[in-house]
């Protein structure tokens, strides 16, 4: 295999990866809509700005943690914002830079959240994987596809 032509099994490997992904999001997504949460993506921001060390993170800062792609962040923060779970703030040394942070309501939606995300996991990777031995396999292999350079 050469670095400009993939096998078929690279190939294959690779739409499967793309199938499931879109399979998986969206079989969580219904999960948590059918329990009355907002899209998966609320959850993601929320976790990113309750894990952020310090006063928040700006709206770059945001977009570079996110787990779902989310290429207009600000439109997405904006919805949080309208819905009372983020705050905004100047950010001191830069006039124009804004600090994104979670409020009470958003930790609170995090928490709700939680326990139906995490079944929705269970249930549509955990039995798939069918045991710890193949989830870990599976880990290591997409953690490979992350951390190559």
């Amino acid at each position: 295999m050469t670095e400009n032509a993939p096998s078929e099994t690279v190939v294959q490997a690779w739409a499967r990866l793309v199938k499931a992904q879109h399979k998986v999001l969206g079989a969580v997504e219904a999960d948590l809509k059918r329990a009355g949460f907002p899209p998966l993506a609320w959850y993601d921001v929320l976790l990113e700005l309750r894990r952020a060390p310090g006063q928040g993170l700006r709206h770059l800062e945001i977009e570079a943690e996110l787990l779902l792609a989310q290429h207009n962040v600000s439109r997405l923060v904006d919805r949080l914002e309208k819905a009372g779970l983020v705050g905004r703030r100047p950010v001191a040394e830069d006039g124009r830079g804004q600090l994104v942070t979670i409020t009470p309501s958003g930790r609170d939606l995090l928490r709700r959240m939680w326990p139906a995300y995490r079944a929705a996991i269970a249930r549509h990777v955990g039995r798939k994987l069918e045991s710890e031995a193949n989830a870990r396999s599976l880990a290591d292999l997409l953690g490979r596809l992350i951390d190559a350079g």
